[in-house]
């Protein structure tokens, strides 16, 4: 948004307040400045002239000799190229000694023997946006307006002592994409008070009813639309502090009428329409959304193919606007027109946004409607722009306004105690204070018990719907600088990750070390990926989306092992055939059908192993992954986070994993142990389904894990007496875990067994039908003492002992 100062100052006084400081003050008020920018380019000495004759160049045939008069009694002789010069004409005339843009100092001169005692100006050379300007005006000379006064210097006449100041807007601050919204901010800034400019319509005993209808058939999308009727108007140029104040703002004028409705939209925020009334059909209006296969002929002269989620204004059979967007040609405004109806409304945001969006039409006005404008501008605007187009092209407003509404927008009712305001910035106001601030912003407040504030909040401020949004006002027209600054405090030691951020942090640098790769997947997925691993889900539910991607992206993941088995398969699909990957990401859970709370989401890990973790060499065969990698990323996770005692495996069968080739990873608690995930291989038939090699999956609930992590690392002393070291081989069923013989062996012990470990397995023919041979090697030591063989020899019994009765073990010989 381009806001000139000068026509700032029009609705509020800025007397002792430069453009710069005004811009600081705006920005440190929580609305941000871009730049300033200067519209006088380094223009003096130019003033307005006016061409007394013209005479070709006695030696050119593309120059002209002007006798000019410049309102100081002496006729000045100009020599001109400018095809457009005429005898007649007020101009701007650079004397001698005048400065024009880019330090350009105008000299006497003589071109073509004859002397030059000045220059006539083109718009471009006293550094105006030609773009801005009509084609006429680019290719010559800037003619002036007829009336404009002889000798008047003509920054005052362009209106280019003048500084624009750029605001930067938030989507939220809507209301200062206008000049008295942006007056309202530097009130409130200031204590200053604004001055709105007058809407009185003086109008005729004719009344605008007789002339105009107006029909809303699509409710929802317009809620109020309003017109009125000028009659017998004179389109032309608009006066020059029109032009001016067009300019300033970036828009090119065009004429009088449609200045008019641009310089309203800007003033107001509102945008308006102007209807030739004699194309509309007995100045019938009827608001209603397309119809399917309708098209419109815009002002743009393009045809637009219409869709039925379009609102458009018709004319009761036939399209004449585009809601909110654009005029149609059909009903354009044209130097032949000679009554106007002018319409005002107020329109759905979201329907002029995706009308805007499809059509690739974005229009001033469209910008303001998407960010809904303020319904109670309506018709202060249409009068106001009744007013100006009555005055400007002498036309006849008729009396009333027609209009229909359906639906009205009530100032929004919020509360705001002082406690919770001074509570949330830190600050000791008083009641005094907060209440001179929403003085300031004139937001009219209701002082109850407990110093609560109840405020009516004016439509114009459709940002402010909640209590944080007042105390925000109140911290920024206090002064951010104001607000004293605290130490922050509290468990969490501001600038340090959490206890969770370390962990993860720590897990992936583990893993990228240990040669994974980290993959970031969709947290969206198709239904029929969350009906997989129902171990890992608990058979929740998934979450559904209201507006899904597509049918593959339409639910929220319930596992991630199923979005790492997808990215494998889609790398394989890509002759990537082998892969270590893992991922630390959330799923989502619910166990209802249809939301009616947030579901659960809760923190994983996954990791997937395939093909081959080393390649063929000359010397050596490829190696395959297998169920120990995938076990050892769950015991360099154990040892990351100082779980590895708390950490146990048990064969498990859970569906859609190999039911021979999978354990579940329980952790021990204070509350008991828990299963937290599972390690093991994809299910064959699966693997077969999705063209895949040996598949090696893990999936492990981290919120677990966090509770039992610890970061405090325990030291022991080395041990200075030697260990007795004994193995033992026993015979036992096929279906016994080794696991249970070792827990067996460290409960008989007790504290003298230092370690445990099995070092081999057997079976064959030999041993006989379902059995196997065990070989367990055990470490005895005395942390203070040096062991007898005796002490060992009676302990190792014990341990035999009890393998044989819990068993049925054989010591094999």
């Amino acid at each position: 948004m381009k806001v000139s100062y000068q026509w700032l100052n029009e609705y509020i006084e800025l007397s002792g307040l430069a453009a710069e400081e005004l811009a600081e003050l705006m920005t440190r008020g929580g609305i941000e400045i871009d730049g300033v920018e200067s519209r006088n380019k380094g223009v003096t000495g130019v003033v307005v002239g006016y061409v007394k004759s013209k005479e070709k160049h006695p030696d050119a045939d593309k120059l002209n000799v002007c006798k000019v008069d410049v309102g100081t009694g002496e006729e000045l002789q100009i020599v001109c190229g400018a095809k457009n010069v005429d005898a007649g004409q007020k101009v701007p005339v650079a004397v001698i000694g005048a400065v024009l843009p880019d330090d350009f100092k105008i000299k006497r001169a003589k071109l073509r023997g004859v002397e030059s005692q000045g220059m006539i100006c083109s718009a471009k050379e006293l550094g105006l946006n030609d773009k801005l300007l009509s084609k006429e005006q680019q290719e010559g000379i800037l003619v002036l307006p007829e009336a404009t006064p002889v000798g008047t210097p003509i920054a005052a006449v362009l209106g280019i002592e003048d500084e624009v100041l750029e605001l930067d807007l938030t989507p939220n601050r809507s209301d200062c994409l206008s000049m008295l919204g942006v007056a309202y901010e530097v009130g409130a800034l200031t204590g200053r008070e604004v001055k709105r400019p007058s809407e009185s319509v003086h109008h005729t005993v004719d009344k605008t009813a007789d002339h105009v209808s107006v029909e809303i058939q699509a409710k929802e999308q317009c809620l109020h639309y309003s017109a009125r009727y000028i009659k017998d108007v004179k389109i032309g140029p608009s006066p020059q502090w029109l032009q001016n104040r067009l300019i300033a703002a970036g828009v090119r004028p065009i004429n009088n009428v449609v200045d008019v409705t641009n310089f309203v939209m800007l003033e107001y925020g509102q945008p308006l329409h102007a209807f030739d009334a004699d194309k509309v059909p007995g100045g019938r209006i009827v608001v209603r959304m397309a119809k399917e296969g309708e098209t419109i002929v815009t002002l743009d002269d393009q045809e637009r193919k219409l869709e039925p989620h379009m609102l458009v204004i018709t004319d009761g059979s036939e399209p004449i606007a585009l809601a909110g967007v654009m005029g149609g040609a059909s009903t354009e405004v044209t130097e032949s027109t000679v009554n106007i109806l002018l319409e005002s409304a107020k329109f759905d945001g979201g329907t002029v946004r995706k009308t805007s969006r499809q059509l690739g039409l974005r229009s001033e006005s469209s910008i303001r409607f998407e960010k809904e404008v303020d319904p109670s501008n309506v018709i202060p605007a249409l009068n106001r722009a009744a007013k100006l187009i009555a005055e400007l092209a002498n036309g006849l407003a008729t009396e009333g306004i027609v209009e229909a509404v359906t639906g009205t927008a009530e100032p929004k009712r919020v509360s705001v105690t002082l406690e919770r305001v001074n509570g949330y910035l830190g600050t000791d106001l008083s009641s005094l204070e907060v209440r001179a601030i929403f003085g300031r912003l004139q937001f009219p407040y209701v002082v109850h018990e407990n110093d609560e504030f109840v405020v009516d909040v004016p439509t114009r401020r459709g940002d402010i719907t909640r209590a944080v949004d007042l105390i925000e006002e109140v911290a920024r027209l206090h002064g951010y600088d104001n607000i004293p600054t605290t130490l922050i405090h509290g468990d969490v030691i501001p600038g340090a990750l959490t206890k969770e951020q370390a962990i993860r942090r720590e897990l992936r640098k583990r893993l990228t070390d240990s040669g994974l790769h980290e993959v970031i997947s969709y947290s969206f997925t198709s239904p029929a990926r969350t009906s997989l691993f129902p171990a890992l889900t608990g058979n929740v539910k998934a979450v559904r989306l209201a507006m899904p991607m597509s049918e593959e992206r339409s639910v929220l993941r319930t596992t991630l092992i199923a979005q790492l088995i997808e990215t494998a398969v889609y790398n394989r699909n890509r002759k990537n055939e082998s892969a270590a990957m893992f991922e630390i990401g959330s799923v989502f859970h619910t166990d209802e059908e249809q939301l009616t709370r947030l579901p659960q989401e809760k923190h994983r890990f996954a990791a997937l192993l395939t093909g081959n973790k080393t390649s063929a060499g000359w010397n050596t065969k490829a190696v395959a992954y297998d169920f120990y990698d995938a076990k050892g990323i769950v015991e360099t996770i154990a040892e990351a986070l100082g779980l590895t005692a708390k950490i146990s495996y048990a064969a498990a069968q859970p569906e859609h994993f190999h039911p021979g080739r999978t354990a579940s990873v329980t952790l021990g608690t204070p509350h008991g142990a828990v299963v937290i995930g599972y390690v093991g291989q994809l299910h064959p038939a699966l693997q077969v389904e999705w063209d895949m090699a040996d598949t090696y999956l893990i999936e492990l609930g981290l919120d677990e894990l966090y509770d039992e992590a610890s970061s405090v690392i325990e030291y022991k002393a080395l041990p200075k007496y030697p260990a007795m070291e004994r193995d033992i081989a026993v015979v036992v069923d096929s279906a016994v875990a080794a696991g249970s013989l070792t827990d067996t062996a460290w409960k008989t012990a007790g504290e003298l067994l230092e370690s445990v470990r099995v070092f081999d397995v057997y079976t064959g023919e030999r041993l006989g039908a379902g059995k196997k041979s065990v070989a367990i090697s055990l470490v005895y030591r005395h942390a203070e003492r040096t062991l007898t063989d005796e002490e060992v020899t009676a302990l190792h019994g014990q341990v035999v002992q009890q393998l044989e009765q819990s068993f049925g073990a054989e010591l094999r010989k």
